[in-house]
């Protein structure tokens, strides 16, 4: 049975929580016992999300402090299920009492009224806010340290494109990596991020939002992870990318450009053997083949639509008149979502690869 709420299968996690309510968290199922793991390998990681840091994110302010609460031990995991969470606390939920009968344009306020029965916890989104990627970030936030001590994985996420700015595509992994949380909008080409901060701040101040893309490299990945046909690689980082809110796309490696262009050039071609592994001329396949990880660095883009919560003014339906009614969405929200997005990715993908490794035994279950 697969349960709405939970991803993964050897590396799994529950997350539970609403956007106004008491907190939010998660519980992870399957960690290796013997990783070391403290309150601070996780802060950090939930720091670079947490709202109210910028002009160019909402200004909800909340410290996200996360506690563990179990599956800990004298400072390493136990194999135990860990239970992670963080306490809600500056919430406004008298803004969301209109949108119970007067539901948002972009929003999943009316499929959710319908769905349960007018039962959902609709403050703040509730079940369908960005919130709740704070416990997507507690999960892969130990993901990644476990993915970094066993395999030397490294990933890395950042702002490719906002509002329509493209960053160029010459700038080396390791600038990426040394600068891509330098400023506001997560861009590490730092005259393009200037550039879409100014055009985020128009976008507030005209009570509108911006939408644009993040890009996710994973390196050091062994040949072979995935479980092909149903498990590959590609399939379940699709599914846990897209169970991010506001993403309503993803390409690997060329993407839709590969579809424009002829086999001769999208091939990759091999051109030598290091250290025991094939290494291809190109990476047009975004490192991975038949569904599996072939040893280059693992490439993909995600594109995140628009922020839906406008002050700008909209028109919508009133279901208690049945009439057209306009409504301006009040309360503190992000511009875009982009920006804030960029860790939710690194840990969501980090906790794919942690779930096909070990699944792949890749990782062990008792770490040495």
């Amino acid at each position: 049975m697969t349960h709405p709420n939970t991803i993964g299968s050897s590396y799994a996690f529950t997350c539970f929580g609403e956007s106004h309510g008491r907190c939010i968290g998660v519980v992870i199922d399957g960690c290796p016992a013997g990783l070391d793991l403290s309150e601070p390998d996780v802060q950090k990681m939930l720091d670079l999300r947490k709202p109210g840091q910028s002009i160019v994110t909402t200004m909800r302010t909340e410290q996200d402090k996360v506690e563990i609460l179990s599956g800990v031990f004298r400072g390493k995991t136990t194999g135990a299920p860990l239970c992670l969470l963080i306490w809600n606390a500056d919430t406004r939920s008298s803004d969301y009492d209109k949108f119970v009968s007067v539901p948002r344009p972009g929003h999943a306020d009316y499929p959710a009224l319908v769905k349960y029965g007018a039962f959902n916890d609709y403050r703040g989104g509730g079940r369908f806010s960005g919130r709740i990627t704070a416990g997507f970030v507690m999960a892969g936030a130990i993901a990644q340290k476990l993915l970094e001590r066993t395999l030397s994985v490294r990933i890395y996420a950042y702002t490719k494109e906002l509002g329509g700015i493209r960053m160029r595509d010459d700038l080396v992994p390791e600038e990426i990596i040394a600068k891509r949380y330098s400023n506001e909008v997560r861009c590490p080409d730092q005259e393009l991020a200037e550039r879409m901060r100014d055009l985020v701040i128009k976008a507030r101040g005209a009570g509108d939002s911006l939408g644009g893309i993040v890009e996710c490299t994973a390196t050091g990945l062994p040949i072979g992870v995935g479980e092909p046909v149903f498990s590959s690689l590609e399939s379940e980082l699709s599914k846990a990318i897209f169970s991010i809110p506001a993403v309503k796309g993803i390409e690997f490696g060329s993407g839709f450009a590969g579809s424009r262009s002829k086999g001769t050039e999208n091939n990759d071609l091999y051109e030598e053997l290091r250290d025991g592994k094939l290494l291809t001329r190109t990476n047009n396949a975004g490192g991975i083949l038949g569904g599996m990880s072939t040893g280059m660095p693992l490439v993909f883009r995600v594109a995140f639509k628009p922020a839906s919560s406008i002050a700008a003014p909209q028109e919508t339906i009133d279901l208690s008149t049945k009439e057209k009614t306009r409504l301006q969405v009040p309360g503190r929200h992000d511009p875009t979502v982009v920006p804030r997005a960029v860790p939710v990715v690194e840990c969501m993908t980090a906790c794919v690869l942690a779930d096909l490794a070990i699944k792949g035994g890749f990782i062990k279950r008792v770490l040495g």
